[in-house]
This record gives C-alpha cells, structure tokens and sequence, in this order.
C-alpha cells in the first residue's frame, strides 16, 4: 500500500486564540501553528515593529492574524485588548500564555528591580490574561489556557531563583485553575521546555564566577528545542485532541527534568 500524503491538521478551524509573547521565537512559532490550523490568532506583544513582522509572515502563509501591542503586566491594558480581541475576532477560545523573560544572578547580587520584573512578566502577566479570558471562555463556549513555563519551574537551577520561583509558581497556579474549572468547561495545562533555539535564549548568560559544574542541569544532552517543537506540543495540548487533560505538565526539555 502507497504511503498517503501527509494532511495539515485543522484542529482550530473557526476558533480565536491569543498568543503572548507573538514578537519572536516560541511566541511567533505558535502564532504561526494555530494560524496553519485555522484559527484567528491576536498576536499580543511589546515589541510593536517585530509583532507586525509576525503578523505580515502569517499574512503571506495565508493565515488570519491581527496584532495588539499590549504590556502583559498592565491590568488595564490586558482587560481592554482582551475585550477588543472578542469583539473583532470573535470570543477566544484558546490562550497561550507564551510572554516571558530570564535571566541568570548570584542570588546575592541580584537586583530587585529585576526581580520584580521577572515575577510581573512570568507570573502576573498570565494571571491578567486568564483572569480577563476565563469569562469567554465559560459554559456554553469551552476554552483551553496553555501556559508556558520552563524546565526551571519543575527543578532547581543555580543563578535563577527568580526563573524558578515564577515558573514554578505559574506551574501551581495552572494546577489550581484546572481543578478550578474542571467541571466548567476550561482546560489548563502547562509546557515546558527547556534549553530554546531562540531569541531570548541567545541573550542569556551566566553571571561572572559562575561554577560550570552547574551547566549539566541547564543543557541537554539531545542539544537546543526549536520554537516549532515547542510549538507543535502547545498546539496539541491546546486542541481538542488532548480533551481529557488539564493540569498537566508537558515536558519538552530533552530529558532534562526526568
């Protein structure tokens, strides 16, 4: 028997989904995906110019994206470019929660303005955005929340306390949220990847004095994911494929947290 072509899945034909973080690397992928697969994508970011290059790339492939500059950490903007998404697009029906930003400090050196930051961005930021998506998403609609977090959220990591406390803090409150909603009509699950091929990745960097010793637990042995393996497990976890999981925690690390 002739091997049939492969068929593009349109596992999200008719829905609206909001990507953070759409600017650039896993952001942009999963733009990209659910676009591939149908869905109306708001692409969310601060970086205006690049989010507009994410936009015109999906435009060109044929797909249905719009762009809204908005700071996740901002209550107020998150509520109003929520509200405008439903009422251009359509309710959403997916959230992915892809807006992050790292960093590596001698915990003792670290600065507490960044700290904060860290916190705002990795944990507040998907807090606003499923507190102001949660209500379109409710019964009768259904709506599936992916939010993605980091190897660093399921393992300790030297120079990266605050990696770890807002990652492992957006693991818990995913966890809460699917037992929340379970009944409800939301799923909420968590990805995790690991080392990343990807913009803020390359911008990474240990602090001066690090112990390379610690190295072994910040890079697999399989090498960097790409924006698009990532991609592909948020897409999956987000369709109706996965339609019994919530509170999960899909690994996509190489092994690292195993």
């Amino acid at each position: 028997m002739s091997e049939q072509p492969a068929m593009v899945k349109r596992r999200f034909d008719g829905r609206t989904a909001i990507v953070t973080g759409a600017a650039s690397g896993i952001g942009r992928a999963t733009a990209i995906r659910l676009a591939s697969e149908g869905a109306a994508v708001a692409c969310l970011d601060v970086l205006g110019d690049e989010l507009e290059q994410t936009v015109e790339a999906l435009s060109i492939l044929g797909g249905s994206a719009f762009a809204y500059v908005c700071d996740v950490t901002d209550e107020h903007a998150v509520g109003r470019t929520v509200d405008r998404v439903a009422d251009t697009l359509g309710r959403p029906a997916v959230l992915c929660n892809v807006a992050g930003i790292g960093g590596f400090y001698h915990t003792a050196d670290m600065p507490f303005s960044r700290w904060e930051r860290m916190l705002a961005v990795n944990l507040t930021g998907p807090f606003l955005m499923i507190r102001a998506a949660v209500p379109h998403m409710l019964h009768p609609h259904g709506g599936s929340i992916v939010n993605v977090a980091s190897n660093t959220g399921l393992m300790g990591a030297a120079y990266a306390a605050a990696d770890c406390a807002s990652k492992g803090g957006l693991v818990m409150m995913t966890k809460a949220l699917a037992v929340e909603y379970a009944d409800r009509g939301i799923r909420c699950n968590v990805v995790a990847p690991g080392g990343v091929a990807a913009p803020m990745s390359g911008s990474v960097e240990l602090p001066e004095g690090a112990d390379p010793r610690h190295l072994h637990r910040l890079t697999s042995r399989m090498g960097l994911c790409t924006p698009d393996q990532v991609a592909a497990s948020i897409a999956f976890i987000a369709s109706d494929e996965s339609a019994y999981t919530t509170g999960a925690v899909l690994s996509v690390d190489g092994g690292l947290s195993a």
